[in-house]
């Protein structure tokens, strides 16, 4: 009897944890290529880990998008506030990040960076900060435009000529970035290590 309760215990407190746990992951391909089988399937694999773990995954391929560049021109901020003027699919982009738990970043290393179609993209989600700016630890940041902005990660493929100090000037970039869309950068990974690595990982967050 003790061991049945046990088992019913466990099998309850265990689909509770994880109904509270389950995150509203969107994970942002910033590959410019669709040629990349290997990096296609790790991707894939990583999604499916994540939903086998009771995660809600959204994958948008960025390559597969029209998102134009930033013009710099303020309209997402006195215009159209809280959007791009232009029609492109930046819209959905910005919609899915604010509405998600978690976002992951994953682009190969290009010239020492990631893809140009991944910072043309972070480019696109000033419209989710006011113009208006407030000071935070003595410096000037943008001020919240929603009460809640999802954590972020970067997964990395690192390519030939690809150093450390690539590696670590572009997680200090996505630590700022994430600082200033109100959030925090707490996951750093490379396609190094294993699928199973780094979906438990994201499960951790």
């Amino acid at each position: 009897m003790i061991s049945f309760l046990a088992e019913i215990n466990q099998q309850v407190f265990g689909n509770f944890v994880t109904r509270i746990h389950a995150m509203k992951t969107l994970i942002l391909d910033g590959h410019p290529s669709a040629a990349d089988e290997d990096y296609n399937r790790y991707i894939s694999n990583v999604a499916d880990s994540l939903t086998e773990k009771g995660h809600t995954i959204r994958m948008l391929v960025l390559r597969d998008l029209n998102i134009r560049f930033c013009t710099g021109c303020w309209s997402c901020w006195w215009a159209t506030p809280g959007e791009c003027a232009f029609k492109d699919d930046s819209h959905t982009v910005c919609r899915e990040y604010i509405n998600s738990d978690f976002v992951l970043f994953a682009s190969p290393m290009i010239m020492g960076f990631v893809s140009a179609l991944m910072k043309k993209t972070q480019d696109k989600l000033i419209p989710l900060i006011h113009p208006y700016i407030e000071l935070v630890k003595g410096e000037c940041h943008h001020r919240k435009r929603y009460d809640v902005y999802p954590k972020i990660g970067v997964l990395l493929h690192k390519t030939p000529g690809t150093d450390d100090e690539d590696i670590e000037i572009t997680m200090d970039m996505f630590s700022r970035f994430a600082l200033n869309l109100k959030s925090e950068c707490v996951l750093s990974a490379a396609m190094a290590q294993s699928v199973q690595e780094v979906s438990d990982a994201i499960d951790c967050v």
